[in-house]
């Protein structure tokens, strides 16, 4: 089947008003046949029209190009992945004395590290991976190390590149373009915000509300600490470029060999399951996200930053990627609904839709209640009426810049025994996904949204 792109573009047209998004572009790689069209504008007060040649920041999905570089030393035979990180940063150490001796990239990959993001200001230089591990000295566990899966945003793959950088005698911004980008023939991709050509770069935006519509954020770009897990600007043309090295085990669309077959299979293959696998899929494997649509595997990598959102879907069965940048949101109901419109055309599988509520479960509810909470995130689940509910404490200047309230309540609705759906009465927002899990002690000890864990604390 092939793509009819005036009706889609026009179609993503419509959606982009109705959630409130400036712009997006969005290719699909089919068979290695590449078609991609971009819709609305860089920017609300220029006006200026996105083109296909807009670049985007990718956010977190840089963690899948990291993970890219870091198998490379793999193939070279100068890394194992199930070697502690000692053997590669003999000074190495966080608080906990197992989790310094026996944290592996593996570990990194899966994020089953269980570190806290504690690396404080590390600053901007060239030094700052060097700067974040010595940081980290102190950090204590989240969780014990691989006992589950919780989403690091910048200090785990920070460590990977850290590696990278003391192999090759470089910072990680230059092993990236000495090892992907310019073997890729990549000339839009970069790690450094000054090597964006401003001409060409969408500007982020948010929304507080849909009668205000799209801002233009605050916040330019992430601190250079989040570089190897969110610090890429890309075309959807370039990520698609990735999204061919991961269908083809390995080569990249100008026939370079990037990565070996096996260690494509190493990254697909290799897994460990995510406590809420409803907003993401079930399964972390090294560098991608394992989703199940219908029966059928598929892959992703998204990102995100303050005002820009990338999203890669690859499909191994149909030998078909879809990617979509936006300076705006992030919806995930636009994505599903802009994803969904292509997939149909392609006739592949489609993104399932969240599963309904069981209202005949029969919960034990003071298991769940309590106080869960990391640096810069507070949930409390609390029982009334034989229903749960969950409290989202925000930061105040996050919430006064929204024009929010700082405590923003949710009802939860009970999917099985430790899922649930968390509605929201507010039209900006989707519905979330929570998983309240391990129950090994009684009450439960962990809360996991948004890929990321909370650990009990009250």
């Amino acid at each position: 089947m092939t793509l009819d792109l005036p009706r889609l573009q026009a179609r993503v047209t419509g959606l982009l008003a109705e959630y409130g998004i400036p712009g997006a572009a969005i290719g699909v790689l089919r068979d290695g046949e590449l078609s991609e069209f971009a819709v609305g504008v860089k920017n609300v007060e220029t006006r200026e029209p996105a083109t296909k040649d807009t670049v985007y920041q990718c956010g977190s999905m840089t963690k899948t190009w990291t993970a890219l570089a870091f198998m490379q030393l793999v193939d070279a035979g100068k890394v194992d992945l199930d070697e502690p990180v000692r053997a590669y940063l003999p000074g190495f150490t966080v608080a906990d004395p197992q989790a310094a001796t026996e944290v592996t990239p593996r570990h990194l990959l899966y994020h089953t590290n269980g570190i806290e993001e504690a690396y404080g200001d590390p600053g901007e230089g060239d030094d700052v991976l060097e700067r974040m591990v010595d940081n980290i000295a102190d950090a204590p566990q989240v969780f014990p190390l691989g006992h589950t899966h919780g989403y690091s945003a910048a200090l785990g793959y920070a460590i990977l590149a850290r590696i990278l950088e003391v192999h090759d005698g470089m910072c990680w911004d230059d092993v990236m373009r000495d090892h992907l980008f310019e073997p890729m023939g990549l000339t839009s991709t970069s790690s450094r915000r000054e090597q964006v050509d401003e001409t060409r770069a969408a500007t982020g935006h948010l929304v507080r509300s849909l009668e205000e519509g799209p801002i233009v954020t605050p916040v330019d770009y992430l601190p250079r600490a989040f570089g190897p897990g969110g610090g890429i600007t890309s075309t959807a043309r370039e990520v698609l470029a990735m999204a061919h090295v991961l269908l083809t085990e390995g080569t990249a669309p100008n026939g370079r060999r990037i990565v070996s077959a096996e260690s494509i299979r190493e990254m697909t293959r290799s897994r460990v399951p995510v406590p809420d696998p409803y907003m993401f899929g079930p399964e972390w494997a090294l560098g991608l996200i394992v989703c199940d649509w219908h029966g059928e595997t598929v892959y992703a990598t998204d990102g995100s930053t303050i005002g820009q959102n990338a999203r890669l879907r690859l499909l191994p069965d149909s030998n078909t990627a879809v990617a979509m940048l936006t300076n705006g949101g992030p919806r995930e109901r636009f994505c599903r609904e802009v994803f969904n419109e292509i997939l149909t055309d392609l006739g592949t599988a489609t993104i399932p839709d969240l599963p309904a509520p069981d209202a005949m479960l029969n919960l034990d509810l003071p298991r769940y209640e309590g106080v869960y909470e990391r640096p810069g995130a507070r949930y409390e689940v609390s029982a009334e009426g034989g229903r749960l509910y969950l409290t989202l404490v925000l930061d105040p200047m996050q919430a006064a810049f929204l024009q929010k309230p700082d405590r923003v309540r949710y009802e939860l609705l009970p999917v099985s025994e430790t899922h649930f759906l968390m509605p929201s009465a507010d039209p900006l927002e989707d519905t979330q996904t929570v998983a309240i899990y391990d129950f090994t002690n009684g009450p439960a000890q962990y809360l996991h949204t948004n890929g990321r864990v909370n650990p009990r604390t009250g």
